[in-house]
């Protein structure tokens, strides 16, 4: 059993902060175990690994014995998080908010221990549902415009002269809500969570209660390197992705990348040697994690067939191509690895296409199609041509 300031030392461990590391202590000191939330809106059916950096966090409270309560946010989905976004969100179905949150519980066993006595799944439904519209006008009086638009997206969007739902406003309360009626002792959250984690604290402040630890995680920047990882900018990695899919995508990222993905997603220092052994076990470890130590290590032996060692007398993976000239772009579309056309077209000038054996740079050459002639696209396809 570990002793409350090793526990701090642990939890703590890898965190951007803590609101506050004192207040953390105090609580673990109590000798019970602690509610620790964490917020998941079905706004798309998957998830991914930049969620895997807090929910890793929140694996290991769980193994600490505290409880871990993983809330689905089927009705903050309604409106949808204004954090990051420079305009209002398209509102959600309720339909399509079902479908998604269907697949969230069995993406995050992945990760969390889903044994009852250690995982509670809650929707904010259970409570935001009930609500009456005086009961609305009361939270929505909790806090003022003002405190509002100190939160860094509706000052920019407001400064911009951006429209601002008056609805995007009641996120952060009905997210803090959440806190009061699940009694959260702590809440886990990335760096994009801050404003609305700690609206948390002093909703429940209000209600009487003790406010909650506000534990911060760094951000994933996804495969691009520039924006957080994320389902709608299509630079992510999906929990549930195929080995071979997982292992390509994380093939591409940058070599400058590495270094925080090696200290967010493997808890390592990025080992010293090539950097190209060093990408190759960062994704056999990632595939090893999600599902199993002999998929990682097969989709590495197939990469490398594929890539590293120039053989391809053995692709198995084919793609119909209708006969006659086609452009190559819409050939490299139809294999559906890629999110838009200016996507191929980078990949093409940038020197990753070869067909045939020979690299294309000409984003706007039409070439001919014969059997079995082998195309190559970037990190993630390696196909052999034949006819549709």
């Amino acid at each position: 059993m570990k002793s409350v300031a090793e526990q701090v030392e642990l939890l703590t461990a890898g965190c951007e902060s803590v609101v506050s590391r004192d207040e953390l202590q105090q609580k673990l000191a109590l000798g019970r175990p602690l509610r620790v939330k964490l917020g998941a809106d079905p706004t798309a059916p998957d998830l991914h690994l930049g969620h895997s950096v807090v929910l890793r966090k929140l694996r290991q409270f769980q193994d600490l014995g505290h409880q871990a309560v993983l809330i689905i946010g089927d009705y903050t989905a309604l409106i949808g998080d204004p954090t990051g976004v420079n305009k209002t969100r398209p509102l959600l179905s309720a339909e399509k908010i079902a479908q998604n949150a269907q697949t969230y519980f069995e993406q995050a066993g992945k990760i969390l221990d889903t044994e009852p006595a250690k995982l509670e799944i809650r929707r904010n439904s259970e409570w935001l549902g009930k609500m009456t519209f005086a009961d609305v006008l009361k939270l929505a009086g909790q806090m003022t415009v003002a405190q509002m638009l100190e939160r860094d997206t509706f000052e920019q969007r407001y400064e911009a002269d951006v429209p601002i739902g008056v609805h995007e406003f009641l996120y952060p309360l009905m997210q803090g809500h959440d806190s009061v009626m699940i009694h959260s002792d702590v809440e886990l959250g990335g760096t994009d969570q801050l404003f609305n984690n700690l609206v948390g604290r002093d909703l429940q402040r209000d209600a009487g209660q003790e406010p909650q630890v506000v534990m911060i995680l760094p951000i994933l920047e996804g495969l691009d390197g520039v924006d957080k990882m994320s389902k709608s900018k299509g630079n992510y990695i999906g929990l549930s992705e195929s080995p071979t899919d997982m292992f390509g995508k994380a093939m591409s990222i940058s070599d400058t990348l590495m270094e925080k993905w090696y200290r967010l997603l493997l808890q390592q220092s990025l080992p010293a040697g090539h950097p190209m052994d060093a990408k190759k076990t960062l994704a056999q470890t990632i595939v090893a994690q999600y599902h199993g130590a002999a998929a990682g290590a097969q989709a590495r032996a197939q990469f490398e067939q594929k890539f590293s060692k120039k053989d391809y007398s053995e692709v198995t993976d084919s793609l119909p191509v209708p006969a006659g000239e086609i452009w190559i772009v819409e050939l490299i579309e139809l294999t559906g690895k890629f999110k838009s056309r200016g996507d191929i077209r980078r990949l093409i000038q940038q020197g990753g296409v070869t067909l045939a054996g020979q690299k294309v740079t000409d984003d706007k050459v039409r070439v001919t199609m014969s059997s079995g002639q082998i195309l190559k696209a970037g990190k993630l396809v390696v196909v052999k041509l034949v006819p549709a």
